[in-house]
């Protein structure tokens, strides 16, 4: 969709500031997530079956690769990620896909995958690797114990993430790449739990990711939460039969991001209209209060009503919650 000339200047504006940020930012000592080497992972091939014995030799090889990067790291000499390496190598981890080059790619599950009647694949926005990715998975857990046991929390880091700081986030290429790896792992889901239902929860730059990946995902909903964009003008160009929901807090400062695409010579810079408003025609859900790292933090609206989501059921409203 064409920017109205408002929103082509605020978004001149936006890529102005944020390409003197980044080079007015110094440049730390500190290893960059990417520069930080790791051995190429074992190639498992697809996901045919889950089946508690396909599922815990899955994950079983995929310990041994997290095991083989922690001591890559830590011959590296960044005990940091090795430490988190470590972690991630502890036996009741549950990883469906590792691997520790370039930042970091994982799918991560929790709950038992095997027997799941629902599933909800979460992916994750800017500055999200494996030097942060707890943070990710505290929130992946969050949404665990807001289901039943039923119900398998998957999340999914399966492609390089903007930083926040940079003129990769004003622009939907990076989310370009991602979304055929997000159909592949989808896809690979519906065959090896082809009775699950399937949610998928797009955070921030996630949203865009999920956007361009829509039209073949074959899943129950598709939610943006702290989105920027989709990457489109509406539900309608997204081409999918998914429900199509979208959140914010009202504490949340996504909400100043200017909304609109301006095709430029060398990329196309905005995320597209804000899923929020009628012209995108996604389902509005109640997010609370909160602000952009909020959306799965315990005892939180938007907690409760993704969790509603995911079930099936319809989002609780505020003044509902309230009373």
């Amino acid at each position: 969709m064409a920017s109205r000339p408002r929103g082509q200047r605020l978004l001149r504006t936006l890529l102005a500031t944020l390409v003197a940020a980044s080079v007015a930012v110094p440049v730390s000592g500190a290893a960059r997530p990417t520069a930080v080497p790791a051995p190429a992972p074992a190639d498992l091939g697809p996901l045919r079956a889950a089946t508690p014995g396909a599922l815990a030799a899955r994950y079983a090889v995929n310990r041994d690769g997290i095991r083989a990067a922690e001591r890559t790291a830590a011959g590296h000499g960044d005990r940091s990620r090795a430490a988190a390496l470590r972690a991630m190598a502890a036996p009741a981890r549950q990883f469906l896909s590792f691997d520790g080059r370039d930042g970091g790619r994982t799918a991560e599950v929790f709950g038992d995958l095997a027997r799941a009647e629902r599933i909800a694949v979460l992916v994750p926005g800017s500055d999200t690797s494996l030097d942060t990715y707890e943070r990710f998975r505290a929130g992946a857990l969050a949404l665990h114990h807001e289901l039943d046991g039923r119900t398998a929390v998957i999340a999914w880091l399966g492609y390089a993430t903007p930083g926040t700081l940079s003129t990769e986030v004003l622009t939907p290429a990076l989310a370009a790449d991602a979304a055929p790896q997000l159909v592949r792992f989808v896809g690979e889901l519906n065959e090896a739990r082809p009775t699950a239902r399937v949610s998928v929860l797009c955070h921030s730059y996630g949203s865009v990711v999920c956007g361009r990946a829509a039209s073949g995902l074959s899943v129950a909903d598709i939610v943006l939460y702290g989105s920027p964009g989709a990457g489109s003008d509406g539900v309608a160009s997204l081409h999918t039969r998914a429900t199509v929901w979208a959140g914010r807090g009202t504490g949340d400062w996504i909400a100043e991001v200017p909304h609109g695409q301006l095709p430029l010579p060398f990329a196309t810079l905005g995320l597209g209209e804000d899923p929020l408003s009628p012209a995108f025609g996604a389902r509005v859900f109640a997010a609370g209060s909160g602000g952009h790292s909020d959306y799965l933090r315990p005892g939180t609206l938007s907690l409760e009503n993704l969790a509603r989501i995911v079930s099936g059921r319809l989002p609780a409203e505020e003044h509902r919650r309230a009373a």
